[in-house]
């Protein structure tokens, strides 16, 4: 059976995304249901006490808003 020509230079996969992408949505959606708590919250305390700096906290921030885009 020779089946769909894309899906099978795809690896017969029909997502639209390839597997390691579709991997780390999973896996994402799975850290999203399981979190508890305000992130911005926790980000903030983690600066406060010193645990990430203002650099971090920055670039945290901007990875926060991109993918907020995707989420929502």
């Amino acid at each position: 059976m020779a089946g769909n020509p894309l899906f099978n230079m795809l690896g017969n996969n029909p997502s639209p995304f390839p597997p390691n992408v579709q991997n780390f949505l999973s896996r994402f959606q799975m850290f999203r249901q399981a979190f508890k708590g305000d992130p911005r919250q926790q980000v903030q305390q983690m600066l406060n006490s010193g645990q990430i700096t203002q650099d971090q906290y920055n670039q945290a921030v901007q990875m926060a808003n991109e993918l907020q885009k995707y989420i929502n």
